[in-house]
């Protein structure tokens, strides 16, 4: 065994790898760009060497540097994690040469299945289905167009040497193709310096299940049951579950003996995942096959019970898998919300800034279901435009799918983020929605059932009533907080408040008596209906934890001008409580309405200008691209949103602008 491995990554699964190789002995070595120097991570590891810029194509995707890294600190392997350079075919061959193990698949079955179009070359050739597309590489854009037409719309653009979503495109149409083709390629180039991209066809209504496999070098494969992923945005992953809600042992079976097949005709060694594109009549065609450790793969960890970074680093030293396949057994149900530092109700676009809160929920078993945070950040660091903008990976497990869902939801509400826009409030929506819980799945779910973007919801029912109880909680906690102030013209006993209250939540009105019963509130509605609430919350916390009624119950709180703003099982609402008299003035009050600007163009996040497609002067209908922002190695196209002549422009081509920076205006 290995006495110190290197990461050659950052961020959580710098930090999901060390948590393991400090469980089994073995120590560490962390790298870091400029960017990265105060990295959770570089603190986590026993060692850490520096490889320059904050830029990936200076410091992480450089090879020698980390080659030379491992002469530093004498490492015996490197463990590549995700990205970066973790199916780079020439990474374990550079590591071989130095005399260094890499943990992970031999440099041959990365260049057979880590190659998009190779892969799927390779998948053909082994009677393995496969969707339709045309597998050599595209010049230009009229050739992507003319292999298109002939497929059949709609069609998928896709990087050869992809992941995480960077270089995928879908086209309904031939003018799209032109367009997602160059946006895939320029993708492609600065995300893995490969611009290959490929076509091939978008089966509609598909459903994305994944079979994890790992193998040793002893010619010994297995398959550790399946996830289902359908849940995506911008063909990026959200949330990730395990087992799929729509397979049964059979299609299972099938799925994983074929997985195994393909991964023995490559002689894989390692951590894989082979990627199946399903029908909703669970008929599944080969998508790719990723030659590394998966982001989502903690849901396999919990169902199985397994440490899948712990078997790579194994059979990485040469020993024997310690299970067969008769053995692997899957327990529960496990599903993980993938946190982004982003903007739901701007698009999702990236935001980066200072973490000024970072609170997740508490880890570990928590009555029947078991919480699991894996994260690269803590309270006071950094989010990077440089990088992806993932913050954590929240994980629940419980022993049915509905009891793994309701636990996801209560530690997405006990999860407290702030300094940056995050998309907590949209997971949480998600945990709560109809037919998510009903497991009616598709890779088409969030555009379908968010067709005009994400806008938390007004609480309702049983969730308005918590939120309300909670609201008058807090109010009469800070109520106590203040007369517990010292110089007060009276004294905190001999003054008493009022009981009769009205609290006011997403404007609707909610008249109720508050009464204290020792540590606990009674709080009454005039309909007679009573509810007990208990919380040890103090003010100035960001997350109201109580029981209201016979239920634990998460708040998110954050304060107000005269109230306190909440989010709850998705939905978000300011909420004020006042004396009855207080809510007659109050209803009497003017609300003031924002003042809008139509004439500028703004840069909806945090990013570089990779191009500004129009000129001063120029008139632009409806719908027209404008200009190109990149953030996150992300592309994001801007667009007109009515007919206009261009005024002035503000921004040039490789201009770094902040959040709502000016772009253009128009006249």
């Amino acid at each position: 065994m290995f006495d110190k491995i290197l990461i050659a990554n950052r961020g959580e699964i710098a930090c999901r790898v060390i948590k393991t190789a400090r469980k089994m002995g073995i120590r560490t070595v962390a790298v870091y760009s400029d960017a990265d120097r105060d990295a959770v991570h570089v603190a986590m590891a026993d060692e850490a060497v520096h490889i320059g810029p904050a830029a990936a194509a200076q410091s992480y995707l450089v090879i020698e540097k980390i080659v030379e890294a491992c002469r530093q600190t004498g490492a015996q392997a490197v463990h590549p994690g995700y990205g970066f350079l973790s199916e780079r075919e020439a990474f374990p061959k550079a590591l071989e040469a130095a005399g260094i193990v890499f943990i992970g698949p031999n440099p041959g079955a990365i260049a057979a299945m880590g190659d998009k179009i190779e892969s799927k070359k390779a998948a053909a050739a082994a009677n393995v289905s496969t969707v339709p597309g045309f597998l050599g590489v595209i010049e230009s854009p009229e050739h992507a167009v003319e292999i298109a037409d002939g497929i059949g719309y709609p069609v998928m653009i896709k990087a050869s040497a992809g992941g995480g979503g960077k270089g995928m495109r879908i086209a309904h149409s031939s003018g799209e193709v032109a367009e997602g083709f160059a946006r895939a390629k320029s993708e492609a180039s600065s995300s893995f310096g490969d611009d290959r991209v490929f076509v091939e066809k978008f089966i509609t209504d598909p459903r994305h299940i994944e079979i994890q496999v790992i193998g040793d070098k002893h010619g010994n494969v297995i398959y550790l049951g399946e996830r289902e992923c359908s849940i995506q945005r911008r063909n990026q992953k959200v949330i990730e579950e395990a087992p799929s809600p729509l397979l049964d042992p059979e299609t299972r079976r099938k799925m994983g003996e074929q997985a195994v097949a393909l991964a023995k005709a490559v002689n894989y060694d390692s951590a894989g995942t082979v990627e199946f594109v399903a029908g909703q009549d669970k008929s599944f065609y080969f998508l790719e096959m990723n030659t590394r450790l998966q982001v989502e793969h903690p849901v396999t960890e919990m169902i199985t019970g397994l440490d899948l970074v712990e078997l790579m680093i194994r059979v990485a030293a040469g020993e024997t898998l310690p299970l067969t396949q008769e053995q692997v057994r899957l327990d529960g149900w496990a599903v993980e919300s993938r946190v982004y530092a982003e903007d739901p109700t701007r698009n999702f676009l990236p935001s980066i800034g200072r973490l000024t809160t970072y609170r997740p929920p508490e880890e570990g078993r928590q009555g029947a279901a078991i919480v699991r945070n894996d994260t690269g950040v803590e309270e006071g660091g950094e989010i990077a435009i440089h990088y992806d903008p993932m913050i954590a990976k929240l994980v629940t497990w419980a022993p049915t799918r509905a009891e793994a869902i309701a636990a996801q939801g209560d530690a997405l509400d006990a999860f407290a983020i702030d300094g940056i826009r995050h998309n907590i409030p949209f997971l949480s929506a998600l945990m709560a929605h109809p037919r998510w819980q009903e497991g009616n799945l598709s890779t088409g779910f969030i555009a379908e059932e968010f067709p005009n973007g994400f806008v938390a919801p007004e609480p309702a029912g049983a969730v308005a009533i918590r939120m309300m109880a909670a609201a008058a909680a807090i109010d009469h906690k800070l109520n106590q907080r203040k007369r517990g102030i010292s110089g007060q013209m009276r004294a905190p006993g001999l003054f008493a408040f009022e009981q009769d209250r009205v609290v006011i939540l997403a404007g609707q009105s909610y008249p109720v008596t508050i009464e204290p019963e020792g540590e606990d509130l009674i709080v009454t509605r005039d309909d007679g209906t009573s509810l007990s609430v208990a919380s040890a919350w103090r003010p100035g916390e960001p997350v109201w934890i109580g029981t209201i009624g016979a239920e634990r119950v998460a708040i998110q709180v954050r304060g107000l001008l005269n109230g306190v703003f909440l989010q709850h099982a998705g939905a978000a609402a300011e909420a004020r409580v006042y004396t009855r008299r207080e809510a007659e003035l109050a209803a009497l009050m003017p609300v003031k309405e924002q003042a809008g600007s139509g004439k500028q163009v703004l840069c909806p996040m945090p990013g570089l200008v990779k191009q500004i497609l129009v000129t001063e002067g120029q008139e632009v209908k409806n719908g027209e691209p404008i200009a190109v922002v990149e953030a996150m190695k992300m592309e994001n196209m801007l667009r007109a949103e009515r007919d206009a002549t261009v005024a002035k422009i503000h921004a040039k081509e490789g201009d770094s602008l902040a959040v709502d920076a000016v772009i253009l205006e128009f006249a």
